[in-house]
This record gives structure tokens, sequence and C-alpha cells, in this order.
């Protein structure tokens, strides 16, 4: 154990190199931090420890999601599919509308019962199909699998589509899950709550429609003018064209009146019916709808084909930017609210990251008091590689851009504190192979050889226990595991590298016939 590979002496070197130049940012000014990234080489470390909502500040929201909205939406779909079979089946009916979680259908020949029970069970999973007894009814609803399916379905793309918008506002590190049936938790650090209520939100359901002559038309609706309050304008109720078929959305100027725009892309499906729709109605006003409220109604004045357009209307720069970001992202599948929202001041974070530092120095200052009181110049060398860990726990931070928050300063505090349990229990093992006589080279050999194994086994439960904790915790917990899980990698790497090179060091060089320890 006394005598180190070239190669990995050089390794150590490197590692502890990386250490001091990644964590060295933390200690900086943002604006010497804005300096270095601008005046520097890409290469050159930059990158922070991020702070958590506890410590930064932010915005704490609490969204419901109006899950009840989807099932109505899927009963109404399959009410229009149904109806569209039975029609191409030839099969009269008398009623055909909505119920919970389903629809009704009313047949004036029970006859065609069979026949329609297969319409209504073709292409929709987890249908329970109910007929009376004279046969002319037909009630179906989702059974309770298809149900949770459609929960289920319905918070994992809201859960989705927030994190894409929250990610396009530059959010760094937000926690986005779901909580209990239906409502999802939102926590952005440095995040202004009412601007991020206004991207999260918005529904952004975009569709396009022809413009309706007659307001009172069959398969007409009337939405409300947003350049125009109070107006309300004619739409065919069919969409021609639908926001899942954009491919992206960008913010820009109109060329012939500077206005702020959107320009937007379609897929290569939503490129061809766009084409062939302004084709077919060239010199028609066609709607561009989103939430239910007409943006823009402009004529249509030449085919528009190659897949590429623009949204105009009385916007500002910062409408246009939010607008983007809704359509990049997508359309929320269910409306949510607000149900609970909760501002965390940057002052409590500064008290806790100041009250972190204090511990954390408090902490740091007794162990290398104890070390080196209790081991002399091998404590001071234990001392030096604590430093390193240090360096080394806040450089796999910043490279990984973690979030700290106040349990993941609990989590660097304890790891001060367990860095210096291998040296101890290698720099006890040295006593004891003195005391049984052993000359200095030969008690330091079987010094590290010795306690290796339990160094091994202590660190290496600590290491599941951390691992159990970042796979089940949610939080502040995975923060704190994710502190404590790097911090004993980096503990067990100074303790058995970085320690045992400065020993061998001195060993070769004083060549001593006692040890200080």
């Amino acid at each position: 154990m006394v005598q180190i590979a070239p190669w990995k002496i050089v390794l150590t070197l490197l590692v502890c190199l990386f250490g001091f130049a990644y964590s060295v940012p933390n200690m900086l000014s943002e604006d010497t931090r804005v300096w270095t990234q601008e005046n520097l080489p890409g290469w050159f470390p930059h990158k922070t420890v991020n702070l958590g909502l506890d410590l930064r500040g932010g915005a704490h929201l609490l969204y419901e999601v109006d899950v009840d909205a989807v099932f109505k939406e899927q009963a109404d779909l399959l009410r229009q599919d149904v109806s569209s079979e039975l029609r191409k089946a030839r099969i009269d009916r008398s009623a055909l509308g909505v119920v919970d979680n389903g629809i009704r259908l009313t047949l004036r020949d029970p006859a065609d019962a069979p026949e329609a029970r297969k319409i209504i069970r073709r292409g929709t999973e987890n249908l329970e199909v109910l007929t009376s007894e004279n046969g002319r009814v037909i009630e179906a609803q989702l059974n309770d699998t298809g149900v949770q399916a459609l929960y289920d379905q319905t918070i994992a793309q809201s859960i989705e589509i927030v994190r894409r918008r929250i990610d396009e506002l530059g959010t760094t590190e937000p926690v986005i899950q779901r909580q209990g049936e239906d409502r999802i938790l939102i926590q952005a650090p440095g995040a202004d709550s009412a601007a991020l209520q206004g991207i999260i939100g918005k529904t952004a359901k975009l569709t396009f429609h022809l413009v309706a002559e007659d307001a009172n038309g069959a398969g007409v609706k009337n939405l409300p003018s947003a350049d125009n309050p109070g107006v309300r304008i004619p739409i065919e109720r069919r969409a021609m064209l639908t926001g899942d078929m954009l491919t992206n959305a960008q913010p820009s100027f109109s060329q012939q009146t500077g206005q702020p725009i959107v320009t937007f892309a379609l897929d290569r499906r939503g490129g061809k019916r766009f084409c062939d729709v302004t084709r077919q109605h060239t010199g028609k006003p066609f709607a561009i709808v989103l939430d239910h409220e007409v943006l823009s109604a402009p004529n249509i004045n030449e085919p528009i084909c190659g897949g590429r357009a623009e949204i105009s209307g009385q916007f500002d720069v910062q409408e246009v930017n939010d607008l983007s970001i809704l359509l990049r992202a997508g359309a929320l599948p269910a409306p949510m609210k607000v149900v609970e929202e909760r501002t965390v001041g940057p002052s409590l974070g500064a008290d806790s990251v100041a009250a972190g530092k204090i511990a954390s120095v408090i902490g740091l200052a007794g162990v290398l008091v104890f070390m080196g009181l209790s081991y002399g110049l091998f404590g001071m060398m234990a001392n030096v590689a604590l430093i390193v860990n240090v360096a080394l726990l806040f450089a796999l931070l910043s490279s990984l851009q973690a979030t700290l928050t106040l349990p993941g300063i609990a989590g660097i505090v304890l790891t001060v504190g367990m860095a210096v349990d291998a040296n101890v229990l290698i720099f006890e093992r040295i006593r004891e192979e003195i005391r049984a006589g052993r000359t200095p080279i030969s008690a330091i050999d079987a010094g590290y050889s010795r306690a290796m194994s339990t160094i091994v086994d202590s660190n290496l439960t600590t290491l599941i226990a951390a691992a159990i904790l970042f796979s089940f915790g949610t939080g502040p917990i995975k923060g704190f595991s994710v502190t404590l899980g790097l911090g004993i990698i980096t503990s067990f790497f100074t303790a058995i590298m970085v320690t045992r090179l400065m020993v061998v060091v001195w060993l070769r060089k004083v060549k001593p016939s006692s040890l200080p320890v």
C-alpha cells in the first residue's frame, strides 16, 4: 500500500485539480461569473450549484386538472363516431346523446341492437355496454379500468406539457409532480408566480376554422373576438386544422406593418391540408382560434402552400413570446385551475443559505481541530484531504447542475463529519501496528490494507441508503440523498488516494524512525 503507480499519482492530481477548478465559480460573484463566461474560452468552468426553492425563493403552485372536461370531450367524440358509423350501416335511431362517461343510444328497431353494439365497441376499449329490457336503448360507459386509464393519461400529458412550458422559460430545475388523484404540484425556483401562471394556466388549444356566412346556421358557433371586445364571430364548428399539426412557432415581426406576429410551421399532413383549404376557399375569411377565442380572421388572398404561415393581431412583444411558447409546448389536454399559491421570498432563502454556511464552517472547523489534535501531522494531512473533498463535492454538484436545497446543505454538513471516518480507521490501525512493534513502513502498509474492508463496508452501506432515499424520496429528500451519496464517493477517494499519496510522499522524503500519529 506504500507503493503508488505513477499513473495513479497523475490521476489523483488531475481529479484534485478538477475539484478546485469546477468549484471556484461557486465562490465568485454573479458579475464575475458573467464576465468569465463572456471573455474566457467555452471549456473554462463556469457552472454553479443551482439553489432550490427554499434557498433561492420562487413560486409554489398547486393546480387541479379538470379531468371531467376530458371525459365529456371523449364522450362527445364517441357520440360523433357512433353517429357516423350508424349512418353508414343504415341503422335508424331516435336519439343519441351523452351521459356520464359515455353515450346513450335509442334505436327505432330493436333488431338493430346487435349491430349497433358492435359499432359502439369498435375501436374503443374498456367500454361497458348495456342494453335495456326492450332492446331499443343501449348505454355505453367507461368501466373502472377505462376511467383510471383516462385519469392517468390526462395527468401524465398535463405534467409533460407543463414541463415543456416551464423549460421554455429557462427556469432551472423545477419540481413538477402529481399529487393525489387530479392535482399537479409545481415548484419553480426564481420564477415569478404571476408570470408562471400566465404560461401554465392557458389550455392553448389552437384550431383553424372557416368563417360561417350564416351566424345561425347548423354546425356554426359564435366565438368572441380577441381584438374587438363584445364582437362575436360565427365560425364553422368543424376545425380545418388543429394545433397538433404544428412543428414550430417563433415570435417575429411583420415585414409589412412591423407589428409583432407569430410565425409557425406545419407538419406534412398539416401543410397539405392548409394548402388545400386555402386553395378551395380563396377570398374567404379564415379564423384562427385559441382557447375558444378568435385571435384573427384574415381573408385568404391566395393559396398558402409550403407549410408556413403567421398569426397576427393586436399583440405586443411579450404576448407573441408567450404565445410562441404555448404553441411550441402544445395544448393541455384539460383546463387547470390554481387551488394553492405560495411565493417564497428570497430573504428566507438568504437566511437559510447564511445559516447553512455558518453550520458548514463550524462543522468543518470542528473536524479540522479534532483531527489536528488527535493525529498530529497525519491529522493535518487528513485535513488537507478534507478540503479537497469539499471542493470535489461542489465540483460534482456544479457539473451535474444539481439543485441544492436546505436538506442538501444538511447532507453536506453530514459529509464533512463522515469524510474523516476512513482516515480515523486507518490511523487507529496504524497505531495498533506500531504498538505491536512494526516498523513505520510496515505499520502504514498494514494500516491501509487491513482497514480497507471496514472502510468499503461502511461506505457501501451508507451509499445504499442514499440510493434508496433517492429512488423513493421526493423533492428535499432527493436533495439530501444526492449530496450524501456524492459526499461518500468523494470522501472515499480522498481518504484512499489523496491522504495516502501525501503519507507516501512524506515517508519517502523523511524516512522517519517513528510515526507522529
